[in-house]
């Protein structure tokens, strides 16, 4: 399978390599020429693609990227899962380079291709010598306009999908209690639809339905290309305006500001499933986002997950795992990496003969102590090194680098965020954290998961 979908809890990783990064506004209007800013360079042709260059000549391959703005959050009200259905068709050909010629031609050239939906949007990759740049983006332009959207190639995909969502949700008992908490936790808000969607609405999928959206949303003006690797500017621009340039705009499907209704209270989901091998305490919260928060209020959400579960080193770890033997593992992680809100989240696995309510208490018990108490300055420090040493770490990798471009943008970031995120990580007060654990963490706000071996 030519596809990784992904969801929203997996990308924050992306954002902390990017936050090292330097990244210039957008320049507004056609024809206009790259703006240098450290080692990134943008422009946009005069289709609205927007283009975005990051030079690294430490080898000589390149990572091209094309970022579409539309995901799962876009979907058709009753046909959820139609965003990640199209990262599969275009993966089905056109006209031009019918059937799996797109992989097949990366894969002659020594290349390596794949993609992943988010809710929020679609991205396209591949990783390619440098004097293949121009084959990799002829391929990606010509299935950006002349996509095989014919009744055999829909239908044999739709089936391909349906499969993909039997192997990895159906059958995998916690992957199926993730959806369901994420359903209850936001209510009406798309977020709570699942990417690879509800199988009865994936059904739902037809020539038509697929047709009116890849219309609406596959455009260059819809799109952002990066380039990052050993090439320059105006090797990009060039190679753009060859292969891209040519393409029309389309006018878009316009994207809805959802509401995002105040939860009155607590929801509990209890599963039991014979096929759990384990089980598993699930806590979700509905929090602010990077893009929704006030200054500082993601920041500290980030450092305090970090606190709390990041790692073995962390309080929840600590008390749970090690000190009180409650848990085989503990884990907290917050993803703040979307258009609207965002999201923390708790997991915990029980030692043989621990019930999960104990697990519970414990874990409320250490959010109680955050929630009333400011962090020590060594527990601070260490949580803030190593959120920025991460993002250090991260520059290492060419699709990294890309991919936090990527990721950036798609949601509404600015190059001014990025650039001051890690002076904003440690800028964090320990009143911050505790401010966090008292008020983002708030029960009304949440959806607390039992997942239960059935006998």
């Amino acid at each position: 399978m030519r596809c990784a979908m992904s969801d929203r809890r997996s990308v924050w990783a992306a954002f902390l390599a990017l936050a090292l990064l330097c990244l210039p506004a957008v320049a507004q209007g056609h024809n206009v020429k790259p703006v240098l800013s450290g080692k990134t360079f943008q422009f946009v042709l005069q289709n609205g693609l927007q283009v975005v260059v990051v030079p690294d000549h430490r080898a000589p391959v390149v990572t091209q990227m094309v970022v579409y703005k539309v995901g799962a959050v876009d979907d058709p009200p009753g046909i959820s899962g139609l965003a990640h259905f199209f990262e599969h068709m275009m993966f089905r050909g056109t006209k031009a380079v019918p059937g799996g010629g797109y992989s097949q031609s990366i894969a002659r050239s020594g290349g390596d291709d794949n993609a992943f939906t988010t809710h929020d949007y679609t991205v396209f990759h591949e990783q390619i010598a440098k004097d293949k740049l121009r084959l990799a983006a002829r391929l990606e332009a010509d299935r950006m306009a002349g996509l095989d959207l014919s009744e055999g190639a829909v239908m044999s995909e739709r089936d391909v999908v349906s499969e993909e969502r039997r192997m990895r949700i159906d059958n995998d008992p916690q992957a199926l209690v993730l959806e369901q908490a994420e359903a209850a936790l936001y209510l009406s808000h798309p977020y709570g639809r699942p990417v690879i969607g509800w199988p009865d609405e994936i059904r739902r999928i037809g020539r038509v339905e697929a047709e009116n959206f890849y219309r609406r949303h596959y455009a260059p003006n819809n799109a952002i290309l990066i380039v990052a690797g050993d090439v320059t500017p105006e090797e990009v621009r060039q190679i753009a305006e060859a292969e891209y340039g040519p393409l029309p705009a389309r006018e878009l499907g316009a994207r809805v500001d959802y509401a995002q209704p105040r939860r009155m209270g607590e929801s509990r989901i209890v599963v039991n499933r014979k096929d759990a091998k384990v089980p598993l305490f699930l806590r979700l919260y509905r929090v602010e986002s990077y893009a929704e928060g006030a200054p500082g209020e993601a920041e500290a959400l980030e450092v305090l997950a970090r606190l709390l579960g990041g790692d073995t080193t962390s309080v929840l770890y600590h008390r749970l795992v090690v000190e009180r033997r409650l848990a085989t593992d503990v884990s907290a992680s917050y993803d703040g990496y979307a258009r609207d809100s965002g999201q923390f989240s708790i997991r915990a696995t029980p030692r043989p003969g621990v019930s999960l309510e104990a697990i519970e208490r414990a874990v409320d018990e250490v959010i109680s102590t955050y929630a009333h108490h400011q962090p020590s300055k060594v527990e601070l420090a260490r949580a803030k090194a190593q959120l920025v040493a991460g993002a250090a770490f991260m520059r290492d990798s060419q699709f990294e680098m890309a991919s936090a471009y990527a990721r950036a943008l798609a949601v509404g970031l600015t190059g001014f965020d990025v650039q001051q995120w890690p002076a904003r990580i440690q800028s964090v007060k320990p009143k911050a954290l505790q401010d966090a654990a008292a008020t983002s963490l708030n029960r009304n706000e949440a959806v607390t998961a039992y997942l239960l071996p059935r006998p």
